[in-house]
């Protein structure tokens, strides 16, 4: 009886190219998940602000941050249980003489959908934008509020 062995990635009899075949097999994934490939060989890819959401005892409470966009090109919207936050960040053109030896900012167009996770009184929503992160709080319906009850002594 002969052992073979098995590759499953590739016919080639050097175990290092099995690695470089599945590196490369990576980063086309990871490629191909945050942008193609622009004209100038550069990734366009996507970007989405982190968002923290939480529950107080009245409301849901959204906090996004947004550093470095106008409260002007943020707009929002809830459909049902979902509440979507849309928005873009525009480039600075800040290196006019010079070229940039770095960039790191993410710059365009961005979407979030959230699930919320009870029904709001969509009427009552508030938003504010104060240094960068944007609050939203969504009273929660009447009907989904904690009510105590007290208990008598007898």
């Amino acid at each position: 009886m002969t052992l073979i062995r098995f590759r499953p990635f590739s016919q080639a009899p050097d175990p290092s190219r099995d690695l470089t075949d599945i590196e490369t097999q990576m980063n086309r994934l990871f490629d191909n998940f945050l942008g193609e490939p622009s004209v100038s060989g550069l990734m366009a890819r996507a970007w989405a602000p982190a968002v923290d959401m939480y529950e107080t005892k009245n409301e849901v409470v959204v906090s996004v941050e947004l550093p470095g966009i106008s409260e002007k090109d943020i707009h929002l919207s809830i459909t049902g249980d979902l509440l979507t936050i849309q928005g873009e960040r525009h480039r600075s053109d800040e290196v006019r003489d010079g070229s940039p030896y770095r960039r790191e900012r993410w710059f365009g167009k961005f979407e979030r959908t959230l699930a919320l996770p009870m029904p709001v009184e969509t009427g009552q929503v508030k938003a504010t934008y104060r240094d960068g992160v944007l609050t939203v709080k969504l009273p929660k319906v009447e009907e989904i509020k904690p009510k105590e009850i007290k208990i008598d002594v007898a």
